[in-house]
């Protein structure tokens, strides 16, 4: 672990044991940064990234979510979510930023969230855009319609017949299993993360990293997803509230912009007036860690300081 970066934990409503990080220990900063990381990673693969933001005079927080590193505890748990369990990944979220008002009363709050994680920060949008000066959300993805419908059945359907804990190859084929399509002469499953071998070759090395995740996971997923691409829930997040969508052109989780410029498109339906977005041409899915990510470094702390203010 990078000697910059602690980690700490705390109790959740259920009594989970939530790990989280915070880059670095400051009395105080401009700002805060709270990351909510994606599926099948975990929180200390932002320390780049948070370097960038604590150079700037920010602290970073970020916790690995239920099912994934030091969180899960174990391999058993890796990838695993019980029943509903999606409620409570936005629950401990909204523990970790309590926790950081407490560390920093008065500190503008930020919430940056990639993937799975820009799923439920759009989630926690629902129920407690309060907290937050302002959101980005990196390699989110559109409305799936019925394919989240069907996706969210045959994970029951499987779970019922295998187990909840079962690992199921046909949900993870199902759900990753085009997104290497667009890219030519792949050299492994995991590709279309980003242009970097490097950081691919790191990924598909780390234990807290890949994997075939559990039936009941995809369900929540599933759920998920269905929840926040509903118009009316839209509808609760303040017309005020700056929204910055970040994406690659090459993302195959955001259907290569088209899924993007959908939920851009609803937020502004919605009544949103501070939704915008950014694309960078031919990135792939991570765009933090992509060959052009101090232009993505750049972007982004020049829209956290046009909204300090």
């Amino acid at each position: 672990m990078h000697n910059t970066v602690k980690s700490f934990s705390f109790s959740s409503s259920d009594g989970q044991e939530i790990f989280f990080y915070k880059w670095p220990e400051k009395e105080s900063c401009q700002g805060i940064v709270q990351i909510a990381h994606g599926m099948a990673e975990h929180a200390a693969r932002y320390h780049k990234f948070a370097e960038k933001l604590t150079k700037a005079g920010f602290a970073v927080y970020a916790n690995d979510h239920r099912g994934h590193g030091k969180t899960a505890g174990s391999q058993e748990n890796y990838g695993y979510l019980a029943k509903n369990d999606r409620e409570l990944l936005v629950e401990d979220m909204y523990s970790l930023s309590r926790l950081i008002k407490k560390e920093y009363p008065g500190a503008p709050l930020f919430l940056f969230g990639h993937s799975m994680g820009s799923f439920l920060s759009r989630s926690y949008l629902l129920k407690y855009d309060q907290e937050l000066k302002g959101v980005i959300l990196s390699g989110t993805a559109g409305n799936p319609g019925l394919l989240a419908v069907f996706g969210r059945c045959i994970a029951l359907l499987i779970g019922r017949i295998r187990g909840d804990r079962y690992r199921s190859k046909l949900l993870d084929k199902l759900t990753f299993g085009n997104y290497n399509k667009g890219i030519k002469n792949p050299k492994t499953k995991y590709d279309w993360l980003c242009r970097d071998k490097d950081v691919v070759s790191e990924y598909i090395n780390d234990d807290y990293c890949g994997g075939v995740f559990t039936a009941s996971f995809f369900h929540e997923l599933a759920a998920g997803l269905q929840e926040i691409n509903k118009k009316e829930e839209l509808k609760k997040i303040p017309d005020d509230l700056p929204i910055l969508l970040l994406s690659g052109t090459r993302d195959p989780v955001g259907n290569y912009t088209k899924g993007v410029l959908e939920v851009y498109r609803d937020y502004l339906e919605a009544g949103i007036i501070k939704v915008e977005y950014k694309l960078y041409d031919g990135a792939r899915h991570e765009i933090l860690n992509e060959l052009n990510k101090e232009d993505v470094y750049r972007d982004i702390l020049s829209w956290l300081a046009a909204h300090l203010a």
